[in-house]
């Protein structure tokens, strides 16, 4: 799972993503407008949000945000403790709201939380499609409890379009999410990873639910059609 960090003090910032290292691949920006940059592109799981930031505010990320309908679960981590400030971070869509300073331990638990609120029981480290399974603790797939051999790249792929099914994928979320920003790959990756994946998962009759919008990107969809 992916977590943006949005606060411009450094220091604080790099102890967040020390804290939830374990949970998380990390992801930071120091002002507003390179943290509203980086969420539009909707590739990341949770996000921490500070309120005071350069060039622009906490409030107008997350309103900016939450007018392009980007839903990714946000948790604020503010100095702001007045209850106006409060209620207006909830008015405009954030999920929670933690004051400085604050202990690791409960920004560990508000995370978890919020994760469970989203994709569910945080713990239980499964993933379900259908008849397949994907054990987060051990890297294990399997389909009718066959195990389903895949590289590191295919298991974050299919672990990405699990965690969005039914969800449209662009070509371009799925390369920033798996490959990141600062890649040099080609986004034509994309489709080479998603033909790899098929072939493993065609043995099930799983290659169908992997469909293909073309000009777009892919969705893994419950209907089983393919392309479009």
């Amino acid at each position: 799972m992916r977590i943006l960090v949005i606060e411009d003090d450094k220091h604080l910032s790099d102890t967040i993503c020390e804290t939830v290292q374990h949970m998380f691949d990390t992801e930071q920006a120091y002002d507003g407008a390179e943290g509203l940059y980086l969420a539009e592109h909707n590739i990341y799981d949770v996000i921490i949000l500070d309120l005071m930031l350069p060039s622009m505010n906490g409030y107008e990320v997350l309103s900016k945000l939450r007018e392009q309908r980007v839903t990714t679960p946000l948790l604020i981590l503010t100095a702001k403790d007045g209850i106006d400030d409060k209620i207006r971070g909830f008015k405009l869509g954030a999920d929670d709201y933690l004051v400085k300073p604050f202990h690791r331990e409960e920004l560990v638990l508000r995370l978890e939380a919020i994760i469970r609120r989203s994709v569910g029981e945080f713990k239980e480290s499964i993933l379900q499609f259908k008849d397949l399974k994907m054990n987060l603790r051990n890297n294990c797939v399997t389909i009718h409890d066959e195990v389903i051999k895949l590289n590191g790249k295919q298991y974050d792929l299919l672990e990405y379009l699990i965690n969005n099914k039914n969800i449209l994928l662009t070509k371009e979320q799925i390369f920033d999410r798996i490959w990141g920003f600062e890649s040099s790959t080609s986004t034509t990756v994309v489709e080479v990873y998603i033909s790899n994946l098929r072939k493993n998962m065609k043995k099930h009759g799983y290659d169908k639910f992997i469909r293909t919008i073309r000009g777009i990107g892919y969705m893994l969809s419950e209907s089983g059609e393919q392309h479009e």
